[in-house]
């Protein structure tokens, strides 16, 4: 090659073989490393979320587990002691217990000897079982624990009745006779059980009708009663004690009163005839120890012969006990019976709380993000936001008592009901307060999921509508808000969720252990958010730890709480379906 000659190809300096070598050997184990495809981050990743599930799922097991089974009707077992005692109940739970060295010499020396074999037998463990054996009336127990070594004959009676109760809880015994308007029907057979439930349903019918006479007759007529007081009052404060307006209100007051009154003893005199009625229709039972008792069939809510029931039969009273749960009003100190109450109240407040916190939240995070300049007081404004969604709840029970129910309350009082004074009408905890407090509570979750949703919002979006002379309010309304939609939805589901499982706040504000009045009735002005009300989160507490019956209300604790997250779910999906519905119809718009 001579000097005017080119070479194209460029001449490039070949490494020595050695670090070639080694730099193709680290190119290849990055290249199969398992940091490179992120395996390890994929498995710490998939492991969390499998841990969170697993605890889930765990979680709605035991209250699943627990609580479906809680109205299914169990055989009836009557067991005879070595001692000679004689009961009957229904197996509540079975255990296997130790039984130490100085437990098993206090006991004497024939049970002693019967409770060592049968801890030979298995493995050094007694076996026990707790039998709700109901009869508190007579024995001022509900339930009883007894070992196998104690048993001596056990068996399942075919006539023994489990009979539940308005009062007094369960009932266990064998039928001897039935008198019904005085026919006597003795028993147990086929035609005695036949003409009881005929007997038992026409009591239950007379009783259901002296019980709407007295909750809502009486107390309508008591009600115009108080209401004419109550003007009376009203007028001796606005004119003075002697003014003629006050004489005429009282005037009044009385004509009404002797009409209230007269009507009043019809119904009065209707009721002792119901009474009278209902007096002759009694079942007739004898206990396991052989004691008599006498149940009035109207105080009888339902009764079967537990060891003759089938399938079928079974399922009906699971149905039956599952209406009555979810239809009726508590009894039994809230250990018995159903929930509506608590139902309606958590709906009703959750419904209330929603309706006050999303305007005023979406409009606080608009403010923040559309309009408010960057600077300090907008992060300070932020971050207080965000440090309110970590205060304790029953912080906010204790503000919500203070400011809505003393406070605000009380000058409502003062100002719109003086004539009911001492006695307070919003002064204390009702619906309204509860709501504003939750409302309050859960006003950071929806802020924050506001702000990010209208964030999200492409700026070219914004400038476009303004190029097309749109003004800000017009683009935030038609176009901002609309995509943000999606968003401001997710930050209300997360309100809705949280606010309905509260309850610390709702024990200072208007949750009670039993409301005799829904919050919503027939009379004007037919809402009436000053009454306090039953709420499921509350009730759960309640039969926790404050009922006196603890073991019969534990079935009741796990099937209120799967009722309540029951509750949750369908208002969460209702939620999340409309969030889905917003999101199509946009996504279809922008196309």
């Amino acid at each position: 090659m001579t000097e005017l000659e080119f070479d194209p190809k460029p001449r490039v300096a070949q490494p020595t073989a050695g670090p070639a070598r080694s730099v193709r050997r680290r190119d290849k184990r990055r290249a199969t490393s398992l940091f490179a495809h992120g395996e390890p981050m994929v498995w710490l990743t998939g492991g969390a979320l499998g841990l969170a599930l697993a605890m889930i799922s765990t979680l709605l097991f035991v209250v699943i587990s627990r609580g479906l089974p809680t109205f299914w009707p169990q055989p009836v077992v009557e067991i005879v002691t070595h001692g000679g005692e004689r009961f009957a109940g229904e197996v509540a739970l079975s255990e296997s217990f130790a039984l130490g060295p100085e437990a098993l010499a206090a006991l004497p020396e024939q049970a002693a000897a019967r409770a060592r074999a049968e801890l030979a037998a298995n493995d050094e463990q007694i076996a026990r079982r707790m039998l709700r054996s109901g009869n508190y009336d007579l024995t001022g127990t509900h339930f009883r624990w007894v070992s196998d070594f104690e048993v001596a004959e056990e068996s399942t009676p075919e006539w023994m009745l489990c009979v539940e109760r308005l009062e007094w809880g369960r009932f266990y015994g064998v039928p001897t006779a039935l008198e019904f308007d005085g026919r006597r029907t003795d028993g147990p057979s086929e035609q005695m059980w036949a003409e009881f439930e005929r007997a038992h349903a026409q009591a239950r019918a007379t009783w259901d009708e002296r019980r709407s006479i007295e909750e809502h007759d009486i107390g309508r007529l008591a009600k115009a009663k108080e209401e004419a007081r109550l003007a009376v009052r009203s007028a001796e404060l606005a004119h003075g004690a002697q003014s003629p307006e006050r004489a005429a209100a009282e005037r009044e007051a009385e004509a009404l009163s002797a009409e209230l009154d007269e009507e009043m003893r019809a119904l009065g005199e209707r009721i002792e005839e119901l009474k009278a009625l209902n007096a002759g229709r009694r079942l007739l039972v004898r206990t396991a120890d052989g004691a008599q008792a006498t149940l009035p069939l109207e105080q009888v809510v339902r009764a079967y012969p537990a060891n003759r029931l089938g399938a079928f039969d079974k399922l009906a009273v699971y149905a039956s006990r599952v209406e009555e749960f979810l239809l009726d009003s508590p009894r039994e100190s809230n250990s018995e019976g159903g929930v509506f109450p608590a139902i309606f109240g958590t709906v009703l407040m959750t419904l209330i709380m929603s309706v006050l916190v999303v305007p005023f939240g979406v409009l606080a995070a608009l403010y923040l993000r559309e309009y408010a300049r960057p600077g300090p007081l907008v992060s300070a404004v932020r971050i207080a936001i965000n440090n309110l969604a970590g205060v304790p709840s029953i912080v906010f029970g204790v503000f919500g008592v203070g400011f809505f129910c003393y406070t605000v309350g009380g000058g409502l009082d003062t100002w719109l009901f003086p004539e009911r004074l001492p006695s307070p009408t919003f002064g204390t905890g009702g619906l309204l307060w509860a709501s504003l407090t939750l409302a309050l509570l859960t006003l950071p979750v929806v802020i924050v999921p506001t702000e990010e949703a209208l964030a999200a919002v492409p700026r070219s979006m914004r400038e476009g509508s303004y190029a097309c002379g749109a003004t800000k309010w017009q683009t935030i309304w038609r176009i901002v808000l609309p995509r943000a939609m999606p968003g401001i939805m997710t930050g209300a589901i997360l309100a809705l969720a949280r606010g309905a499982g509260e309850v610390a706040p709702l024990m200072l504000v208007g949750a009670s252990k039993l409301a005799e009045e829904l919050p919503i009735d027939g009379a004007f002005p037919y809402l009436h958010p000053e009454r306090s009300f039953m709420h499921l989160g509350f009730h759960i507490y309640d039969l926790g730890f404050q009922s006196q019956n603890s073991e019969a209300a534990k079935p009741m604790v796990y099937t209120t709480t799967l009722l309540l997250i029951a509750l949750v779910v369908v208002l969460n999906v209702v939620a999340i379906w409309i969030r889905a519905r917003l999101r199509r119809r946009f996504q279809g718009a922008q196309l």
